[in-house]
Parts: structure tokens; sequence; C-alpha cells
């Protein structure tokens, strides 16, 4: 999973390099979306921490590109490509981002049979995730944040 790679490449803690977006601070997900983490009225999406200004935090601010290359999240990954998926989330293809900009990536040429390989390994955890979002959304206590995530996402490791 991500972020366990990233922890394992980086030595950080994931509340370093982890934020959680409100439905407000995201265009592109939809309200079923089974990753939301419900916390009493709010809802709440798991992503890596970014800066209007300067981008992602993994963003070297010298070179422009990834210090976590070899780390990097299944999405970053996939770029400058997104997956496209029907209703039911069954995989139908990959498209262009708008903003293609992808240092690695600049003549806009890339095979997407390795990106197929790599939707379907990821899509594996994907529902063991879905899984523990759901054992954490169950759970009813006062004060529930989305950090309290964190806790339990680690304690199956």
């Amino acid at each position: 999973m991500d972020v366990i790679r990233i922890v394992k490449h980086t030595g950080k803690h994931p509340k370093e390099f982890l934020e959680f977006l409100t439905p407000e601070e995201l265009e592109d997900v939809d309200d079923d979306d089974p990753t939301w983490l419900d916390c009493d009225d709010d809802k709440y999406i798991m992503a890596l921490k970014r800066d209007e200004e300067t981008g992602c935090t993994f963003l070297n601010q010298e070179t422009k590109l990834c210090s976590i290359y070899e780390a990097r999240p299944y999405l970053c990954r996939l770029y400058p490509f997104k997956v496209i998926e029907d209703k039911k989330g069954r995989y139908q293809g990959f498209k262009l981002h708008k903003d293609v900009g992808c240092p690695k990536h600049q003549d806009g040429e890339m095979e997407t049979e390795p990106l197929r390989v790599l939707y379907e390994e990821d899509d594996e955890h994907q529902d063991d995730y879905i899984d523990l979002v759901q054992v954490f959304n169950d759970r009813e206590y006062r004060a529930k944040e989305p950090e309290d995530f964190l806790n339990l996402f680690f304690a199956g490791l």
C-alpha cells in the first residue's frame, strides 16, 4: 500500500505527509465513494499533503522532481494517465490528464500495458483498504477525528 511504502522509504510518520480533505476540497470523488472516512457528520479522504504554492510535499523544490520517486503512490505512478472505470468500478481504460506536465513523460508517449498491471495490483489491495475504512466508519465514539484512522491503519501492520 502507498502509505506503507512511503513510510518505509522515508522513515517519516504518516502524520508528517498525510492530510484529510473534505468534499468541499475535492472535485473528482463521488459522495458515495467507499473510501470516505465518517467522523460524526463530517467526511474526509486521506491524501498526500499539498501546498498551493509548492505542490506535493515530496516535490523537490530545487530539482522539481519527486523526492520519493521509487516509493511514489499509485496515482503518481499512473500519471500522466488516470484510470477510467464504469459506475460499478470496473476497469475501462486510461485517459490523459488535462494538465500533463510530468517531467518524466513530457513527450506524451508511454506504454499503457504496464499501467494496467499496476492498476490490477492496486485493485487487489483496494478491497482491504475499503474494509478498513468500513471498520473505522462503524466505530462510534465522541470526538472521532480522521487522524484516528491512522491508528487503526497501522494497528493492522
